[in-house]
């Protein structure tokens, strides 16, 4: 019950009902997470807790209005029957829990028969998905190919490298917490934006303005975006048992040329794992509140305020070799999208409560820009600007399974050609192939995503939630449960998803399929054999 009553908010994040990784997510930093929001998720939604205390009174009520005074004598006749009917209830419920008495239990996949995907939420129960992947321990493979070679014609993992030499930029990746492609004025098609700086800062980019996350959490965002690694599957990438598997990232691979690397991170050392991940990645340098070292820009939440850390970035990689790799990862507008009281009339901000810390955090990155266009490396670095994954909304198209995950990426040099506006579908695990391709990368390495430069290469965008995939290609949105295609739509003009083209247009469905299938495969082998370098 209680569960379910946290889901009320909860699913507003995550567009799914909560599964058992939620325990990993608090479970880091010793706990001090949980230790740390626990009071402030209670004084925010205060009146979850009443509503979860008046569903216990009224189950209590019940079942004291429905209980039973049971007197057990040792009657033989009358102990037989309570073993009976023990006996049947434990098996009801053994059969009730697995769903039926088919071959395989229920899992969360199996909603869809009876529903829509949209809808699959309200056909589950938060205990049921927690309970259901609790014991999850590893990827069931799939074998959609048995020929390896026909696997590969249709999709690898595996680059190749460029001819030529090492282009050595500096590389600066920025994700930006909850930054959706609706809150982008630039982006979102209806004008209204909180992050006049980013727009700005679009119009001298090579800007993608149909790309997609690959996660609904910064914990899978921070993967997929600096080691072209996603979570496809219900449980993140960094917690699940492949975690610790051997891995290239930009990190790594840029070290092998002779860059520096640091990942920057204003929230608690130990938050959600980044530094331990940043560690595995090949980082040399970790910098967190810890490091900042200054509690009076502490947010009270989540570490420190986004215009302070974001300059003390800016000044610490100034003391560091070049050529660097950086990795910053902001955090204010993260719930309780607070701002400073010193700029609390300063952001209009609109129907959203975030929307307000995203103006705030917009207004930190023009300041870090500003800092930075003083520093001898900003002319001969590249900058990769991102979300680490959508925010809440209330807005139909973004809240569809399209619109969900919509997101800016943007690349961005100072006094460079590197500019316009382009359609190509990509994503997060796009962005390591996509630097290393504009660098000249000449080595051989491993990524999921493909560069969005390559105009050879057949782009694509992949994510899953409530165990059912999205495959997105050529402006289709098709869903795959695994096995067999759900239903397909062309978004570009069906932006509501309305008219299902799944029968209308099989040919394109079936290619769709085909291609789904070989990246699934690829990651899932890629995984559980531990090759992903």
């Amino acid at each position: 019950m209680m569960a379910n009553c946290i889901d009320m908010v909860y699913y507003r994040f995550t567009l799914k009902r909560t599964t058992a990784d939620v325990f990993n997510f608090f479970g880091g930093n010793k706990g001090s997470d949980l230790k740390r929001l626990l009071p402030i998720f209670i004084k925010e939604y205060w009146y979850l807790v009443l509503i979860w205390l008046a569903l216990s009174y009224a189950v209590y009520y019940m079942y004291k209005k429905t209980e039973k005074d049971i007197r057990f004598d040792w009657n033989r006749k009358r102990y037989l029957k309570e073993i009976v009917i023990y006996s049947v209830s434990i098996v009801i419920l053994l059969f009730g829990y697995r769903g039926g008495f088919q071959l395989k239990p229920v899992t969360i996949v199996n909603a869809v028969e009876y529903t829509t995907v949209k809808y699959i939420p309200i056909v589950l129960n938060t205990p049921f998905t927690i309970l259901k992947t609790l014991d999850v321990q590893g990827i069931d493979p799939k074998m959609y190919f048995t020929n390896e070679t026909e696997l590969a014609k249709v999709y690898t993992p595996h680059h190749p490298g460029k001819v030529g030499n090492l282009s050595k930029l500096n590389v600066f990746v920025i994700a930006l917490e909850s930054f959706s492609k609706e809150y982008i004025g630039g982006l979102n098609g209806r004008k209204i934006g909180y992050t006049p700086f980013l727009d700005s800062l679009m119009k001298e980019s090579y800007t993608c303005v149909n790309a997609f996350s690959n996660g609904k959490k910064s914990i899978e965002g921070i993967p997929a975006i600096v080691a072209s690694i996603p979570s496809w599957s219900d449980e993140p990438y960094i917690f699940s048992q492949y975690g610790s598997n051997q891995i290239n990232s930009l990190a790594s691979l840029l070290k092998k040329e002779g860059y520096y690397s640091a990942f920057f991170h204003g929230g608690d050392n130990g938050t959600m794992g980044f530094d331990v991940f940043a560690n595995f990645a090949g980082y040399d340098n970790y910098f967190g509140r810890n490091e900042y070292n200054n509690e009076k820009d502490y947010d009270g939440s989540w570490g420190i305020w986004d215009e302070e850390f974001l300059q003390y970035t800016a000044k610490t990689i100034n003391t560091k070799p070049q050529p660097f790799f950086a990795t910053l990862f902001t955090l204010t507008s993260h719930h309780p999208f607070n701002v400073p009281e010193k700029y609390k009339n300063k952001f209009k901000g609109g129907p959203l409560e975030i929307e307000k810390s995203i103006s705030y955090t917009d207004f930190a990155l023009r300041k870090f820009f500003e800092t930075a266009k003083k520093m001898p490396w900003f002319n001969n670095t590249l900058f990769v600007l991102t979300a680490d994954h959508t925010g809440i909304s209330e807005d139909p198209y973004f809240t569809n399974r399209i619109g969900s995950y919509s997101i800016p990426i943007l690349y961005y040099k100072a006094n460079s050609e590197l500019k316009g506006y382009d359609s190509v579908t990509t994503q997060h695990i796009d962005i390591m192939p996509s630097v290393l391709d504009y660098l000249n990368y000449p080595l051989p390495y491993f990524a999921f995503g493909a560069s969005v430069f390559d105009s050879t290469a057949d782009h694509f965008a992949l994510n899953i939630n409530n165990d059912v995939y999205q495959m997105i290609h050529n402006n289709y949105s098709l869903l795959f449960d695994g096995e067999k295609p759900i239903d397909m739509y062309y978004y570009k003009t069906d932006s509501m998803l309305k008219t299902d083209l799944s029968v209308k247009r099989k040919e394109v469905e079936m290619k769709m399929e085909t291609k789904a299938k070989a990246i699934i495969q690829s990651y899932q082998q890629s995984l559980i054999t531990n090759k992903m370098k």
